[in-house]
């Protein structure tokens, strides 16, 4: 590793929110910088004035913020190489470009659209191999160029590649080394006739400006590299180390979109996904800590990422396994931490009223409702029996027909509610309470599914629940000898 310190850079357009592919890219900086206490430097690339848009740059911040990718330098954190927005930086490159132009690396360029239209048109004709700028104003005396710049006349700015320029050579951290013909570069824009930089000098002159070491992007940017090494020589600033990494696929092969469902950050968290385990399923997606490992906390993911571990095949999106590597993260909360970040938000977010009770009784409702819940929904789902009372309680009518409404199931009902209402108050605890249902089936001769079957049904509504002991203890006992005889009007 160099001695240098690390400096890296996630500079998103805002022009839209921020998809799964560019979180990816940010964790994976993020990472980097935190495994080699290097800085982690977030830049708003905001130059295309059509599309970018502030609620566009203050959507990714809060998305940012909640995938937990705190910035070392950028906006709202300030720095030392800010403003860290390109539409604030724009003297800086109209320095650079009139730099280059007069140190000779850099001219004008006058050719309409419709003389470069015409030379790409006889270059195809010709079967010309190279079928960029031909050069046409690059002889012009710096005195014909301004001249010609004072009269009016629409000019861009390209830069001279050196004729004797050879092969660019990327040593790119994922795909090793890549050539690029250097006689396939043409002489490229720099500046537009608008006066706006093109992105490929702009971002190489914000990240020289910024002494980025390290550029960590998607493989899509890998043609713009050879031109922006360019641009680096032309500036006499030192060239950083690439790293592209692959595009996330869709399950039939394709470029990750709409189709394949949700694709922006926003939308992910909004469903009820832990960013912690968004983060981790993300970062696995090319990378490995060990080729094992799934789980991968935060804090091993910023101790343990490096480039060398970053795949350059393709990574496929499965939502099922982000559902599962979810489900894992919820399992391990503490209850404290169930219940505050998932139990109470989702009862909320139902209209639950929680009612008033004690830590102790919190923690036990935690116990059996996290090890069935994925996502935050189906906690306040998982839990809606425990709050209802006999009154309110939901029959849900399949469970009915199934487990209550059957020739014998009324005895059942009546001789747990004769074994139930034995218990005292100071003996209604879960134990008890399966023990006094345990010696039904032998009694009455029936399976001890069926039994505790319609018991069920009668006191929890539905066939699916928790633990009967302890959702029962959790209830009380009063509500629950009333449910058994609501219970019992419908079975027969």
């Amino acid at each position: 590793m160099s001695e240098t310190p690390v400096r890296v850079r996630f500079a998103p357009s805002p022009t839209g929110k921020l998809h799964v592919g560019g979180a990816r890219t940010a964790i994976y900086n993020w990472a980097f910088a935190r495994a080699n206490h290097g800085t982690f430097i977030l830049r708003i690339d905001d130059t295309d004035p059509t599309r970018s848009t502030e609620e566009n740059t203050q959507i990714i911040l809060r998305a940012m913020r909640w995938l937990g990718l705190d910035w070392d330098e950028g906006p709202e954190a300030g720095g030392p190489y800010g403003p860290y927005k390109q539409t604030e930086r724009a003297e800086l490159y109209r320095a650079a470009a009139q730099r280059l132009w007069d140190e000779g690396k850099a001219y004008p360029c006058f050719c309409t659209p419709e003389q470069l239209a015409a030379d790409r048109e006889a270059a195809q004709a010709r079967k010309d191999p190279f079928q960029g700028y031909n050069r046409r104003c690059r002889g012009l005396s710096r005195e014909e160029a301004q001249a010609r710049i004072d009269a009016g006349e629409s000019y861009v700015l390209r830069i001279k590649v050196p004729e004797d320029r050879g092969d660019v050579v990327v040593h790119d951290a994922v795909h090793g080394e890549v050539t690029f013909n250097a006689r396939e570069l043409d002489d490229f824009v720099i500046f537009r006739s608008d006066g706006t930089p093109t992105y490929n000098f702009a971002t190489v002159v914000d990240d020289a400006a910024m002494k980025i070491t390290h550029v960590i992007r998607g493989d899509d940017h890998l043609s713009n590299t050879p031109r922006q090494v360019i641009v680096y020589e032309a500036l006499g600033a030192p060239v950083p180390t690439f790293a592209h990494i692959s595009m996330i696929l869709g399950a039939d092969g394709k470029k990750l979109s709409k189709r394949h469902g949700a694709t922006n950050v926003e939308e992910y968290r909004d469903a009820g996904y832990l960013s912690d385990a968004f983060v981790n399923y993300l970062a696995l997606l090319g990378w490995s800590l060990d080729g094992e490992t799934t789980i991968v906390p935060r804090d091993v993911l910023a101790r343990e990422f490096s480039l060398d571990h970053v795949s350059k095949n393709p990574a496929t999106f499965d939502p099922k396994k982000l559902d599962w590597i979810q489900a894992e993260y919820v399992r391990a909360m503490s209850d404290d931490e169930f219940c505050e970040k998932i139990l109470l938000p989702s009862l909320a977010a139902a209209g639950v009223d929680a009612g008033d009770h004690g830590s102790a009784w919190w923690r036990a409702l935690a116990q059996i409702v996290r090890p069935r819940t994925k996502m935050p929904a189906d906690a306040a789902q998982v839990a809606a029996p425990v709050f209802a009372t006999a009154a309110t309680l939901a029959y849900d009518e399949k469970s009915v027909a199934k487990g209550l409404a059957k020739e014998g199931m009324g005895a059942v009902v009546d001789a747990a509610r004769e074994a139930l209402g034995a218990l005292g108050e100071d003996e209604w605890r879960p134990e008890r309470i399966d023990a006094a249902l345990e010696e039904l089936p032998e009694r009455l001769d029936l399976k001890k599914r069926l039994v505790f079957q319609a018991v069920r049904v009668a006191v929890c509504g539905n066939m699916v629940s928790p633990p009967l002991g302890e959702t029962m203890a959790l209830v009380g006992r009063e509500d629950c000898l009333a449910r058994l005889a609501r219970g019992r009007e419908l079975a027969l």
